[in-house]
């Protein structure tokens, strides 16, 4: 009993330094800009972390599973250009998106395809799709971005309520479902087994190639969606988008507690990682910190996240260790 208390204090405590990390960040940009703690501009990191949150969300549950994705902004960029070229031929708002999410889950099939049956690499193959998927939606709009006048589909990207806009609001539903999933139904639970070890869980009955490409179609779907909005913000849908887009999600996801290794993590950590590389990113542009600066800043935020997640494996194995020579005496 003692035993779980301490853990739990423990996992506290990561989240407690996460959140002592935000304040630091929001004090820090507005000593320099004081604009930066507003209502307007922390309204804008909210908006900036509904695309980011989206595929953070996908991330965390293939993270867990010990699987990665290196294809979301390609992904995300590709389904703002797809349903931009429906639209713009006269297909109705609801078919656009439904017929964009059906393209997002055929990627993460694709996906799952090259990791359960080929036997690649997660990141061999999702950098695959990363390319392959950039270069077809360069392809489908001929290199140039296409615009979007159809209002009812830019009110996704516009709209406010209760003066939060509409892609906030997404993104906190989808936190709230997908957060309830991973944290309170037997699949959420098969996802951490086959994390910890896939041959145990294999060996416990469970089908760790159907949950990895459940996990895929998820985050294949949750980049379809994000990518529209984002679409829907710019008017347009744009070949080049997203660049890099998966980075700041898998910073945002380690920094909240999730392992890289897998098995470990949970989606209130990766809510305050989300928060703290949106507000991070925010507050480089609004100090104009030079755009290559930016890049070594957010490289920098990686390498720490990475470095973070190392020393807590290394704690929770000495605690595993210790408490296994604890119950053989």
């Amino acid at each position: 009993m003692n035993e779980k208390k301490g853990i739990s204090l423990k996992i506290s405590g990561d989240k407690l330094t996460m959140i002592a990390a935000i304040v630091v960040v929001f004090v820090l940009f507005t000593s320099l800009n004081r604009n930066f703690f507003s209502v307007t501009n922390i309204i804008n990191i909210l908006v900036s972390a509904s695309l980011v949150g989206l595929v953070a969300i996908g991330h965390t549950y293939l993270i867990i599973a010990a699987q990665n994705d290196l294809s979301p902004g390609s992904l995300a960029a590709f389904s703002g250009v797809m349903v931009a070229l429906l639209i713009s031929r006269g297909m109705p708002v609801p078919a656009a998106v439904l017929v964009t999410i059906g393209c997002g889950a055929v990627v993460g099939t694709f996906n799952a395809f090259m990791v359960n049956k080929i036997k690649l690499d997660a990141f061999i193959a999702t950098l695959v799709t990363q390319s392959v998927i950039r270069g077809f939606a360069y392809i489908i709009c001929g290199g140039k971005p296409i615009s979007i006048s159809n209002k009812a589909f830019l009110l996704i990207g516009k709209a406010r309520v209760f003066w939060i806009p509409v892609s906030v609001w997404i993104m906190i539903f989808c936190i709230l479902i997908f957060g309830f999933i991973l944290s309170k139904t037997k699949f959420g639970r098969s996802v951490y087994a086959i994390g910890g070890n896939k041959d145990a869980a294999r060996l416990a009955g469970l089908n760790p190639q159907k949950i990895i490409f459940t996990c895929y179609i998820i985050m294949g779907v949750l980049c379809a969606i994000g990518g529209m909005i984002f679409a829907s913000r710019m008017n347009s849908g744009q070949p080049a988008a997203n660049v890099n887009l998966e980075f700041d999600s898998i910073t945002a996801v380690i920094l909240g507690g999730v392992s890289f290794v897998g098995g470990v993590g949970d989606m209130s950590g990766t809510v305050l990682g989300i928060i703290l590389i949106n507000s991070f990113n925010t507050g480089l542009t609004m100090v104009n910190v030079p755009s290559f600066w930016q890049y070594v800043a957010k490289g920098a935020l990686l390498l720490f996240a990475l470095t973070t997640d190392y020393i807590r494996k290394q704690r929770r194995e000495k605690e595993l260790l210790a408490a296994s020579m604890k119950n053989a005496v």
